[in-house]
């Protein structure tokens, strides 16, 4: 008896909208525009460290006003520190003028954005106070969507014109609910991927386990020492830490922070206690990302601490999503831990994930000359428990 074939089951909703997302950052790392609809409209954004003179075209080509600069409020008042809304003068140059020319062009008499990347610059301008100026509805979205692709949360946007001349641009289109969603849709979606003995030195039982999210994104590891679920199933709850990576700290011994030896200690400390398990998260800089940290670390070298750095740049003091290694653990079947931790902020949030702490492990190390106001900052602005 003939029956109908059955299709193949295919990725759910939630796989499909993170990949959406996944390709629309890269677009963005890329320098091409991207539709962001929802909220009754649809909003074509472009990274302004990437967009280039193509890109500003096509956003020309498309917008049906002028174009707005889209920045988060802690880089508006980096860079404009005075009240009231603004917008970009509505002229954008192919070719980037000085700041007095800027200045000579504009009532601000303030000098015009400057970036990382030789971009053409926007002569900027304070608006007229207007009641009910509100920026665009998905502007939260497209900021988000710039952070997820570790650029400067900074775009140009405008509302497009029409359907058909979309189609002959050939634009990728997310939703911006599936923004909003990624971080924690991500993070539920990890899943082992790879498991094999890495004898370290100072724990030669390692374990390395990888994971990956549904989006097929970058990977986090967990550090494996002995078998911390032989001692949770004794009774014990073993020794856990959230590392994110530090390439320059963990990689390259850099003084500036003090990464490597946490890194390292912790590991000796596994091995001391028996067992334990090291998240190796793949948020660099707090969630910032590599090149970004390299930005702050320019701007803490005129004067800023690490979170004003932060902040000038547009980011938050602290960007990690912390859900990602509450998956992990309990994926690996631990769901107790002793936390080797300094911030209050990692109890919490393994508390709030599902994960129980049992108690905090004391985990510093002393100053080395060069960090030793970055330490500082750490215990006086993120309120690291350092003494």
């Amino acid at each position: 008896m003939d029956t109908d074939p059955v299709a193949p089951a295919g990725p759910d909703d939630v796989a499909l909208g993170l990949r959406a997302v996944h390709r629309a950052a890269s677009e963005l790392r890329r320098g091409t525009p991207v539709l962001l609809r929802g909220a009754g409209e649809t909003l074509l954004v472009s990274a302004a460290e990437t967009v280039g003179a193509a890109g500003l075209s096509t956003i020309a080509a498309l917008g049906r006003s002028a174009p707005v600069l889209l920045l988060a409020p802690a880089r508006a008042a980096a860079f404009a520190p005075w009240p009231g809304p603004f917008r970009p003068c509505g002229r954008w140059r192919r070719r980037p003028r000085s700041p007095s020319a800027c200045r000579r062009r504009c009532s601000s008499r303030r000098p015009c954005a400057a970036w990382p990347t030789p971009l053409p610059r926007a002569c900027c301008r304070r608006a007229p106070a207007r009641t009910g100026w509100r920026p665009p509805p998905l502007a939260g979205a497209a900021l988000a969507l710039a952070k997820l692709g570790r650029l400067l949360p900074a775009l140009v946007a405008a509302p497009v014109r029409d359907a058909p001349a979309l189609l002959r641009h050939d634009l990728l289109s997310v939703e911006a609910g599936q923004i909003l969603a990624y971080p924690a849709g991500a993070a539920a979606s990890l899943r082992k991927v790879a498991e094999a003995a890495v004898p370290l030195e100072a724990a030669p039982d390692a374990r390395i386990v990888a994971f990956r999210a549904a989006d097929g994104g970058i990977e986090h590891l967990a550090i494996l020492v002995g078998r911390p679920e032989d001692a949770l199933a004794g009774g014990t709850a073993p020794l856990a830490r959230m590392h994110s990576e530090c390439f320059t700290g963990d990689l390259l011994g850099s003084l500036r922070c003090d990464c490597g030896p946490q890194l390292q200690g912790a590991i000796r400390r596994m091995a001391a206690d028996g067992a334990g398990v090291l998240i190796y998260l793949a948020q660099e800089g707090r969630g910032i990302g590599l090149v970004n940290k390299l930005r702050a670390y320019a701007l803490q070298d005129g004067g800023l601490d690490t979170l004003d750095a932060n902040r000038a740049l547009g980011w938050g003091a602290d960007e990690r999503n912390f859900l990602v290694a509450a998956t992990m653990l309990q994926q690996l079947g631990i769901e107790r831990v002793r936390l080797l931790t300094n911030n209050p902020e990692k109890l919490a949030a393994l508390a709030a994930c599902g994960i129980v702490v049992e108690g905090r492990v004391q985990h510093s190390f002393a100053p080395n000359g060069v960090n030793d106001g970055y330490l500082e900052t750490k215990a006086r602005r993120f309120g690291h428990l350092l003494a």
